[in-house]
């Protein structure tokens, strides 16, 4: 490769790797050089990004607002103050923006000192072509993955229910779910069931290099050890009795798509073995195959289970742990993100609204209740707790006695522990009997539903004959 006739040095090196894929990436750069700032538009362009120059004489901030650059390489020459006030002015126009330090190898402090100040990279002059496209490829793929990963959150967050939030962490498991649906490596999926783990699992695959391909979801608890072997990793003809025909298993079949292997902890240490070395070779042998057969499925990986934990107890390989643990996403719970229920709750009930005809809205105790509920089932059992209240509810007003039983008996708990529950007996107080609790939520039932007993019977989770009967005893008719 030819040198430049510039300040930048003349030294041989490795031929330049292929250009960014990108042409949507501005590089701007400041530099009082005329020469030096031809040659690095030149490699800037080569690079296939878009190039721009200015001298000293030309104000930053005028250049940023009329180039919009992406990435600036500025000479320390160009800035009378220190690093950090230039680097500032720049950062409240762009926050996102990369620059690059030019500094002569006399002042190589000034660099680091700006890198302190916000920099994202350094130069020394002179510099070889080939070391200043490595670092405008190297920022520019991660300005062309940052894009992407606020893309795929802003899809995620309108795209898909079970995955909606506002919540600051709901906003970190974002961010690193955009950065993992770029890449092929493993992604461990870890958080309580109910907590959407599928859901992130096939976000990832749809968003992610293998979209299109087939996405395979594995229940690791669900089967027998033989057959989970046989599932994943495939069977000869004859390999045991019933093994009529070859089956490829699912690693292979998978192509390159991805499989989802949930409840990875229930999956036998045996078993696990194999799995590390499948993952390990990039290809799996067959029950009673004698030969390997090269998979290229990315796999993902899911548990409610601790782990680590499990690790260290020796139920699950160390190896394999780390294997699968190239990238973690861990789910908050719901009651870790409470502020998120209101929003899940609107997306269910319009669902709900869309499938069945009518419209739904909660009552004003509900939404605040459920607001403050510990739902230990997660979204899911918000989702199922709406669902179930929709086809009960013969209005379109869901009121308390739509909810299920748990949800219930934690709202008459709470209503009772800020109201003690306490009946007056001329002066005497007496605190209210288990009986006297059960015909409240009876009679408080049967309000809510307008006299239906039926209904009232299937939410309070008991006999119409039982019911009947309590009315009877209560000299209630209805």
């Amino acid at each position: 490769m030819r040198g430049w006739e510039t300040g930048l040095e003349t030294r041989p090196g490795p031929l330049m790797p292929e250009p960014l894929e990108s042409a949507a990436i501005h590089v701007l750069i400041a530099d009082e050089d005329a020469s030096i700032r031809r040659a690095c538009c030149e490699i800037a362009r080569m690079e296939g990004m878009v190039a721009h120059e200015a001298d000293l004489g030309t104000r930053g901030r005028e250049l940023l607002l009329a180039h919009g650059a992406d990435i600036v390489l500025v000479d320390e020459k160009i800035a009378s103050g220190a690093a950090c006030t230039v680097l500032e002015e720049m950062r409240q126009l762009r926050p996102d923006l990369a620059v690059v330090w030019m500094t002569s190898a006399s002042t190589v402090q000034r660099a680091v000192e700006a890198l302190r100040y916000g920099a994202s990279d350094y130069l020394v002059k002179p510099f070889t072509a080939e070391e200043l496209g490595t670092v405008l490829r190297r920022l520019g793929r991660r300005r062309t993955l940052d894009a992407a990963s606020r893309g795929l959150r802003e899809r995620l967050r309108a795209g898909n229910g079970n995955l909606l939030g506002q919540s600051p962490e709901m906003e970190k498991l974002f961010r690193i779910l955009g950065r993992a649906a770029q890449s092929t490596h493993p992604v461990l999926i870890l958080g309580e069931s109910g907590t959407g783990k599928e859901l992130v699992a096939r976000a990832i695959h749809a968003n992610g290099p293998g979209a299109g391909k087939p996405f395979v979801p594995v229940d690791c608890g669900s089967l027998a050890p033989t057959l989970i072997e046989s599932e994943l990793f495939g069977h000869v003809k004859g390999a045991f009795t019933g093994a009529h025909r070859p089956n490829d298993g699912l690693l292979v079949a998978a192509g390159s798509g991805t499989v989802f292997l949930d409840e990875i902890g229930e999956l036998p240490l045996e078993l696990q073995a194999k799995l590390l070395r499948a993952l390990q070779e990039k290809e799996v042998r067959p029950l009673g195959g004698s030969h390997a057969v090269p998979i290229r499925a990315r796999v993902l990986a899911a548990t409610h289970q601790d782990l680590e934990g499990m690790v260290e107890q020796g139920k699950f390989r160390r190896d394999l742990y780390y294997r699968l643990n190239v990238v973690k996403l861990t789910l908050p719970p719901l009651r870790e993100r409470k502020e998120d229920i209101p929003l899940l709750a609107a997306h269910f009930l319009e669902r709900n609204s869309r499938e069945m005809g009518r419209a739904f809205h909660l009552g004003a105790e509900t939404l605040a209740f459920l607001a403050e509920y510990s739902w230990p089932g997660n979204v899911r059992e918000l989702s199922n707790a709406i669902d179930r209240a929709c086809n009960l509810c013969s209005g379109g007003t869901i009121e308390m006695g739509e909810m299920t039983t748990s949800i219930r008996d934690s709202w008459m708990q709470a209503k009772a522990s800020r109201e003690p529950a306490v009946v007056k007996s001329g002066w005497t107080p007496v605190v209210e009997t288990l009986a006297q609790m059960e015909k409240r939520a009876i009679l408080t039932t049967l309000e809510q539903v307008k006299g239906d007993k039926l209904l009232a019977a299937r939410l309070l989770d008991i006999g119409k004959t039982t019911l009947y009967r309590k009315l009877k005893e209560y000299g209630v008719t209805l």
